[in-house]
């Protein structure tokens, strides 16, 4: 099973969000140093352009380019790609996966950039059972739906549940609707134990971020657990 730690961009610094809500966020410090201390164990992060998700356009491809020269990491980027010239800006600058989110949805749109580029992802962000979009403000159809929708455009999704995101309450428990697609979950990880859960599902991937950076886990506990767990 893949770990991929992640890193939450606002105005060039590394923050966590709780429940995805702007107003009430938390600074932990200089992106960089931390993508330096994860290269240490994983060849691959999560990064996510909370400016970008919430104004629709990447703002923090600087910070973002610096760290896949400096530490040589492969990166997964979403936040904001709702243009095909930001998307091509992301894979200009060393970018693996671009996620998109809102503008998945505009299916012309996806059938362009899933011809052109490689590794495009959708975010399927949950909030109540439905798909929440532009910056996690609105809410759209339901989340199995638009898996349906998409999935003969991508085999590559980002599942978040949005009203665990940042809370350390563990893993929203769903049952497996996706088939043999790159599943990956975000959304409430803080234990190992929440990795075993995942791998039972059939997630192929899991995101950490705030339980790293409040110590609750390590992302050396989560490697070795990784490890031992099926992928998918």
């Amino acid at each position: 099973m893949e770990v991929y730690p992640a890193i939450d961009l606002m105005n060039g610094k590394a923050v966590r969000l709780y429940k995805g809500r702007r107003e009430d966020v938390k600074v932990y410090g200089e992106p960089l140093e931390i993508a330096e201390r994860f290269a240490g164990l994983v060849d691959k992060i999560h990064i996510v352009d909370l400016d970008g998700a919430f104004e629709g356009f990447p703002r923090n491809l600087d910070v973002v380019r610096r760290i896949i020269e400096e530490t040589g990491l492969r990166v997964q980027l979403g936040g904001g790609f709702r243009t095909y010239e930001a998307i091509a800006r992301a894979y200009e600058i060393g970018v693996e996966n671009v996620i998109i989110g809102t503008k998945a949805f505009d299916l012309d749109f996806l059938e362009r950039v899933t011809a052109d580029f490689d590794g495009i992802t959708v975010s399927l962000d949950s909030k109540g059972g439905r798909v929440a979009v532009k910056g996690w403000v609105e809410s759209g159809m339901e989340v199995r739906e638009a898996y349906e929708l998409l999935r003969d455009y991508v085999n590559r999704f980002v599942y978040t549940s949005v009203e665990r995101d940042g809370t350390l309450t563990g893993i929203e428990e769903i049952e497996r609707f996706w088939e043999s697609e790159e599943f990956i979950y975000a959304g409430g990880v803080s234990s190992v134990d929440d990795l075993g859960k995942l791998a039972e599902i059939g997630f192929s991937g899991a995101i950490v971020g705030k339980a790293l950076y409040e110590g609750l886990v390590t992302l050396e506990e989560l490697m070795e657990v990784a490890e031992c767990l099926p992928r998918g």
